[in-house]
């Protein structure tokens, strides 16, 4: 992966837009009554599609610059998928081990509120589970490792993990889900050369939590 995909103009342009969106979200929100959720995926389209059309102009390699390519999209599918399985069998071996020696109930860790009606739930699932991925694996990977990766692999990893848990507060929980899917989304993204592998890892994993979190 080159070095210098993201320059610091196209990262303050990216930080631009998305504080733009957000401030947008609030005002609209404020005198509506329309779903939140429905406000906070309109927003995530909204600036997933600002962005990519940002780094088509800004980077002399267009969106291929943070690893979309209209040609690798089934291959990225599947390279999602592998990862995914992997990183679920980790995650179940640590959960056996941290119930096993320390008593710990693992889903406890990671596991989220949901609205009670079905309607909620369901948009829950669409923008949690599948929207706001797409649009955060363009920012946090795409962008942001894309920009710290000048200075080393793990400087990319800790950063853009570090603004990924940041962005995801937790309310003084420990953000484990966060922390570790950070780390295995940018090496995934590193490994691969491909962002469509970090969104596939990061759809599924946050589907798996929401599901758990139904029981």
């Amino acid at each position: 992966m080159a070095t210098k995909n993201i320059d610091l103009k196209t990262l303050a342009s990216s930080a631009a837009i998305i504080l733009a969106v957000e401030a947008g979200l609030h005002w609209v929100a404020w005198p509506t009554a329309i779903a939140p959720i429905v406000l906070i995926g309109t927003a995530r389209i909204l600036e997933g599609l600002l962005l990519v059309s940002l780094i088509h102009v800004s980077c002399t390699r267009g969106i291929a610059a943070i690893g979309l390519h209209s040609n690798r999209f089934t291959a990225g599918f599947k390279k999602g998928l592998f990862w995914s399985a992997g990183f679920g069998l980790l995650a179940a071996l640590g959960f056996l081990a941290l119930y096993v020696s320390a008593g710990i109930t693992p889903t406890d860790l990671i596991r989220t509120g949901l609205p009670y009606s079905t309607g909620g739930i369901f948009l829950f699932f669409l923008v949690g589970g599948i929207v706001s991925p797409v649009a955060e694996e363009i920012v946090f990977r795409g962008i942001l490792y894309g920009y710290f990766r000048r200075w080393g692999v793990w400087t990319g990893v800790v950063f853009s993990t570090l603004l990924f848990v940041l962005a995801h507060a937790t309310g003084g929980r420990f953000p484990l889900a966060q922390t570790v899917g950070g780390v295995v989304f940018a090496l995934a993204y590193e490994r691969e050369r491909n962002l469509v592998v970090p969104m596939v890892i990061h759809i599924l994993g946050n589907l798996a939590i929401f599901s758990i979190s139904l029981f």
